[in-house]
């Protein structure tokens, strides 16, 4: 990725037109969670929290401004990785897209 500030739009809504360009407001990879969706992350979700691209997001939420991530090897009585919630300025594009995509971030 460059250092060039991508264009920015605001975080996708059902309502928005053009919304297919860039990813949803919340989004998990957990498959148990309301909020995953199999086909987006197939296209590959990039995420910039606080000024860092991050590669170990489990959830995020552009409107509320968090992203869960995975607290070591710690696991759960059900064995699914426990998570911790970090706040912030978060943003989300679709990798797919090549070098200038749209950027979804609380506009």
């Amino acid at each position: 990725m460059t250092e060039e500030t991508p264009e920015t739009v605001p975080a996708a809504t059902p309502e928005t037109p053009g919304a297919a360009d860039v990813p949803p407001d919340h989004l998990s990879v957990n498959p148990r969670s309301e909020f995953f969706d199999g086909e987006k992350l197939q296209r590959g979700v990039g995420i910039r929290f606080k000024d860092r691209v991050r590669a170990d997001i489990e959830e995020y939420s552009i409107s509320e401004g968090w992203v869960r991530v995975q607290a070591g090897k710690a696991m759960d009585r059900k064995g699914q990785a426990l998570t911790i919630k970090l706040t912030g300025p978060v943003e989300a594009w679709y990798e797919d897209l090549g070098e200038n995509p749209p950027v979804a971030k609380k506009g």
